[in-house]
């Protein structure tokens, strides 16, 4: 079962940026990976997803502000975050696309944003 590991969150001002890595324990190149945040009180929220082959797709309010990224040397997906809002604030995971609740999910990375 590949498993992963979320890093790059943390405490950002309103407006700033941050990037955050996952890491997969084994190999992802052939599968479709995507960006997943859970708001306290909230349902867990599809981001953005990207192909084997780097085709990316974004939920449709994200404006542009986040860019999926993936280095299938590395096993790692990346998720570039500018123009940040109190309203992204959330624990932030990756997993397959498609994943759902009895999947194997991360610890996650806590992304919080202050007005």
């Amino acid at each position: 079962q590949v498993q992963f590991v979320e890093s790059g969150g943390g405490l950002v001002q309103f407006w700033g940026s941050l990037r955050l890595s996952c890491v997969a324990s084994g190999t992802i190149s052939d599968r479709t990976m995507a960006w997943y945040r859970q708001a306290p009180g909230k349902w867990r929220e599809f981001l953005a997803s990207i192909t084997s082959s780097g085709r990316t797709n974004y939920e449709d309010t994200m404006e542009g502000r986040f860019i999926i990224s993936r280095d299938n040397t590395k096993n790692t997906v990346y998720l570039q975050m500018n123009r940040l809002k109190p309203e992204d604030t959330a624990v932030y995971y990756c997993n397959f696309q498609g994943a759902n609740d009895n999947d194997y999910w991360g610890q996650g990375t806590q992304v919080t944003v202050s007005s």
